[in-house]
């Protein structure tokens, strides 16, 4: 395991656009496994909550180091209003949609952000913390 890590800071120090997208496709691959997963067991939970899961114990338990995934994930968050786009141009063709159901859907929307920034919040100060702790 150490060789990997020590490859994977070789890799980034080197050649950083490799390694930054080495990571994203990792991030990507980790994401599409969990989803094809859950799709196909019926699970409950959205793949990308499992792979969001099972990054968090990877990075956790230190099978894959935190380095490993910074350059990708820092690119991904960077980039991401780009992923919003293609939603925003669906919402405008269902206008009609929109005029009926506009308030439940405007509830839904509120309340599913506050779910994922609340979600988020506690996972960024719980990894804070992790971080601060292995630190010392």
């Amino acid at each position: 395991m150490k060789k990997l890590h020590a490859r994977m800071r070789w890799l980034a120090w080197r050649k950083p656009h490799v390694a930054r997208w080495s990571q994203v496709v990792l991030i990507v691959l980790v994401w599409f496994a969990c989803d094809q997963l859950s799709r196909r067991f019926h699970w409950p939970v959205p793949g990308s909550l499992l792979a969001m899961a099972l990054l968090l114990l990877g990075l956790m338990a230190g099978v894959m180091p935190a380095a490993g995934l910074r350059r990708g994930a820092d690119w991904l968050l960077a980039e991401m209003l780009l992923f919003f786009i293609p939603a925003v141009m669906a919402v405008w063709q269902h206008l009609p949609l929109l005029r009926e159901q506009g308030g439940r859907i405007l509830l839904v929307i509120l309340a599913g952000t506050a779910l994922v920034m609340a979600t988020t919040a506690v996972l960024v100060d719980l990894m804070f913390r992790w971080s601060r702790r292995r630190a010392h």
